[in-house]
């Protein structure tokens, strides 16, 4: 009974200047699961667009290398704890979210 008010996370919530120094230090894939026009509007340089809300994301999820760390984020942090949260089912260990998404981040943005 306890283990249904006992659920753990089983990844990290980063704030945007760890998120950074997690981006520098290499194997690691930047995952925006935002959809594919707020993507357009601006992302993190270098990130791969997976819209978490597209029927297919869990196939898409499949084809990545889960050996490698994932930095996840969408807009405010929301979506991106969902993808991470699938992530960790599908058996990827390092796992971690953007807290507050990419309105919380202080780095630079591509469009």
């Amino acid at each position: 009974m306890l283990g249904l008010f006992n659920k753990s996370k089983s990844f990290t919530d980063l704030s945007s200047a760890d998120f950074e120094a997690e981006m520098k230090r290499g194997n690691s894939v930047i995952l925006d699961v935002r959809s594919r026009g707020e993507f357009a509007s601006g992302h993190i340089q270098g990130a791969k667009n997976i819209d978490v809300q597209s029927p297919d994301f869990d196939a898409h999820v499949q084809k990545l290398d889960s050996s490698k760390s994932y930095l996840v984020y969408c807009r405010s942090g929301m979506r991106s704890a969902s993808a991470c949260s699938r992530l960790s089912k599908q058996g990827f260990e390092n796992v971690s979210n953007l807290k507050g998404g990419i309105m919380a981040w202080r780095g630079k943005v591509v469009r």
